[in-house]
């Protein structure tokens, strides 16, 4: 579906369900250079066990009209502005790596209307490598390749796919090769630079989950359990042999411990 914000048309997967009123929302938030795709695994299951659900690709992502936001404050303050273009009082935030940084402080500027916070890939403090980034910046496919080798655990390179016929590396490298011109440079930036973790952290009042993958080489556990001591309560799973992208390489393991969350 589309929904207008700022003037400019956002997409948000559903699903396959219509919205219903009556529902709990929950909101999907993708990472740097990404799209609503990466949770197709996940969003199926919520849009037909009782949830609306709302996938969305972030501006300048996707389908949604660009260009793409410069910070994670802005991103943040953009999702409370699709809440109220939804016209959603409440939601449940569910982001991973950027998402999760836009999520937390999202869930800090408005604590009321956020229900339930989970927080995929993410730590307290997210450095992104200088060179990574001015290969990002400069346009460098060699900048897809990293985030994309980085990103996925060792099993998902050589196979593992739960989705049959697929190869997750060159899957990832291809969804990154879609983004804009310069959008994942601006993301990755975005995440070197947001610094207030800790203190959005210690605003957000709702129930909040933690997901960490095993083998993360980008956001490893010690990051995650360091982040959920931020919060006034926080819970901790570990997606065994998973890395950064756990929702795309261990799809059951991450909907067993966001069922519980939201």
């Amino acid at each position: 579906m589309e929904i207008v914000v700022d003037g400019k048309a956002v997409f948000a997967a559903t699903g396959g369900k219509p919205l219903k009123p009556e529902l709990p929302s929950i909101v999907f938030l993708h990472g740097a250079g990404m799209d609503h795709t990466v949770w197709t695994l996940q969003t199926r299951f919520f849009a037909h066990h009782g949830r609306n659900v709302l996938a969305l690709d972030l501006p300048g992502h996707g389908r949604s009209e660009g260009p793409a936001l410069s910070s994670i404050e802005d991103i943040a303050d953009w999702v409370m502005r699709f809440l109220d273009a939804a016209r959603l009082d409440k939601a449940a935030l569910v982001g991973h790596s950027m998402g999760a940084l836009v999520a937390l402080d999202a869930a800090s500027r408005a604590p009321q209307r956020i229900w339930a916070l989970a927080l995929l890939g993410a730590a307290t403090h997210m450095p992104v490598h200088p060179d990574l980034l001015k290969a990002a910046k400069a346009g460098d496919h060699a900048a897809v390749d990293l985030v994309a080798s980085w990103g996925l655990g060792r099993r998902a390179h050589l196979g593992g796919a739960q989705s049959p016929g697929a190869w997750m590396l060159t899957s990832a490298i291809r969804l990154l090769e879609r983004s804009g011109d310069g959008v994942l440079g601006s993301d990755l930036a975005a995440c070197n630079d947001y610094t207030t973790a800790p203190e959005a952290a210690a605003k957000v009042t709702c129930p909040v989950l933690v997901i960490a993958g095993e083998i993360d080489r980008m956001t490893p556990v010690k990051g995650a359990r360091d982040l959920a001591q931020r919060f006034q309560a926080a819970r901790v799973v570990v997606v065994p042999g998973a890395g950064h992208m756990m929702m795309v390489e261990q799809p059951d393991h991450t909907l067993d411990a966001l069922a519980e969350a939201v």
